[in-house]
């Protein structure tokens, strides 16, 4: 008996699955996914194009930056929530959960998943996010991609994590925090105040060590200690101890001590998710290239946003990169993700829906990084290593032959009460600057850097902003309205104090209605300040 003649396969067509709409597949659904998938609902809803978003985990999108805050009670996944899979579906967004994308087949035009089911597309953008980077410690898997942690190990970047967290923190046991970054900070300080003991174990003889110059380093490890935080400084983990059950019982550090503990939190910071991308064959460096327009490099069809993408062009002549002067590389901060996000959208929108064509993508600025925690108030940004007295500081070294004006540094310090003020400018003009203990100093240093405007000429002005003269003023807490009041979503003083005075009566009622307070939250006490002078304003 013949066996009947094979058919020929016929080739996989692509515009049936979208009817000839484009067919523009999202890989990744963290916060910065979910908010290009916002802001592109409006084409979806119209039927100009076919959606999809690709999650590996089963919740939709949700604020990874608020995970130690879920992990110690203080905020719930309905508040993180940055996504409804029913709302999306209801505008014409498909949405998998649950689902891991295994690989790119750039020739084909596909993304393959892990089940075998392919996804046609006629643009992908990859928004995979970070991984936790996982020391190479004895006693557990070094294998970035596929890390082996042991009962009682874990990171800070999800819901499980978040799990581990409560757990340890509603037992009252011992945590040792592992990094002395802003999220392990963080973490550490929120875990103490609820009730665990916690030691922050980090290189360096200070926390922040990249971003914070010595004094004020010293000035926020006692304001650490004063809060009940243990700081282990100059400290290199080798490896950790198990007990019988295979759990975590102890860090061991390289001069044969250890830190005993019943959780071990890794905040050694994240990695780019490049993999899929390094795997179509598309260029990659500490992230996944792409030029000014948020294309990776040799392709017209696949797109990269967030903390996967770096941008870095593929012309060596190129004037933006080299006025720039910087690699690119991922921030790790959730703003650019976000603008990076609304431009790539805004930019479909225009060639799908007819809407205005978006500006060129600006260059991002160095960012300022902020500590958020109850007692501790901390901004820093930019060049602040010199120390006042440097001669290369004050001599301008070699500022003429670069036609920069020599760095000048002013600096205030109140270590018994935590105070410490550094300004470092040029011309007048910020290059940066540290405001530990002074809240309304640090939002005008925050305000100042992030303008480009002049300090006044009187340093001292911006110290006197938290003296009990300014904090006896009806005005000292009102900000203006132009200004930013959350960083993350580009929110103002006055669009908050609109939505407020148009009915919103919460914090989640202003998130919802204008973004603010989504992104790392350091802004939803402020916000919380307008809601309360407002309705004291109505009542009176």
């Amino acid at each position: 008996m013949t066996a009947p003649a094979q058919q020929p396969q016929q080739p996989e067509s692509r515009t049936a699955p979208g009817e000839g709409r484009p067919r523009i597949v999202v890989v990744g659904f963290g916060p910065v996914a979910a908010r290009f998938v916002d802001e592109l609902r409006p084409a979806a809803a119209a039927g100009a194009v076919e959606l999809t978003v690709v999650g590996e985990e089963q919740q939709a999108a949700y604020n990874r930056v608020l995970v130690a805050d879920l992990g110690v009670g203080r905020t719930s996944l309905g508040a993180m929530s940055l996504a409804d899979a029913d709302e999306l579906a209801a505008d014409g967004v498909r949405v998998l959960t649950g689902t891991r994308a295994a690989r790119l087949d750039r020739a084909r035009r596909r993304v393959v998943l892990a089940d075998g089911t392919a996804l046609p597309y006629d643009r992908v953008v990859l928004a995979t996010g970070a991984r936790a980077v996982v020391p190479n410690l004895i006693g557990m898997n070094p294998d970035p991609l596929h890390p082996v942690l042991p009962p009682g190990v874990t990171a800070l970047r999800d819901l499980a994590d978040a799990a581990r967290l409560a757990e340890a923190v509603a037992g009252r046991r011992r945590v040792v925090v592992l990094g002395g970054g802003v999220l392990g900070l963080e973490a550490a300080l929120a875990a103490s105040e609820e009730g665990a003991t916690v030691t922050v174990v980090h290189h360096g003889d200070r926390p922040l060590g990249r971003s914070i110059d010595r004094a004020g380093g010293a000035t926020l490890a006692a304001a650490l200690r004063r809060q009940g935080v243990r700081i282990a400084g100059n400290a290199r983990s080798t490896g950790i101890e198990t007990g019988h059950d295979g759990a975590f019982r102890a860090l061991l550090l390289d001069d044969g001590s250890a830190v005993d503990g019943d959780l071990l939190l890794l905040a050694c910071g994240a990695r780019p998710r490049r993999e899929i991308a390094e795997g179509g064959g598309l260029a990659v460096d500490a992230g996944i290239l792409v030029d000014h327009g948020l294309r990776a490099h040799h392709t017209e069809h696949v797109f990269a946003i967030g903390d996967c993408a770096q941008v870095r062009c593929a012309d060596p002549l190129c004037a933006g990169c080299a006025a720039d002067g910087r690699t690119g590389a991922p921030s790790g901060l959730i703003a650019p993700g976000w603008r990076q996000a609304d431009w790539l959208a805004a930019r479909f929108r225009h060639e799908l829906l007819g809407d205005a064509e978006p500006a060129p993508l600006a260059a991002e600025k160095p960012g300022v990084i902020l500590l958020k925690a109850r007692g501790i108030n901390l901004a820093v940004a930019g060049d602040v290593m010199a120390d006042p007295w440097d001669v290369f500081a004050l001599d301008g070294g070699d500022c003429a032959a670069h036609g920069r004006a020599p760095l000048q540094v002013s600096l205030w310090a109140d270590p018994e009460h935590g105070g410490y003020v550094k300004m470092a400018t040029r011309g007048g003009v910020l290059a940066g600057f540290v405001a530990l203990g002074m809240p309304r100093a640090a939002a005008e240093l925050t305000l100042l850097f992030e303008s480009g405007a002049e300090l006044p000429a009187d340093r001292s002005v911006i110290l006197r902003l938290d003296g009990p003269e300014a904090a006896l003023s009806p005005a000292a807490s009102v900000g203006r309205p132009e200004s930013t009041l959350c960083r993350c979503a580009g929110v103002t003083q006055g669009e908050v104090a609109t939505a407020v005075a148009g009915g919103c009566s919460t914090v989640e009622e202003v998130s919802k209605a204008t973004r603010a307070g989504t992104g790392c939250g350091g802004c939803r006490d402020g916000v919380r300040d307008v809601i309360e002078r407002h309705f004291a304003a109505v009542a009176a």
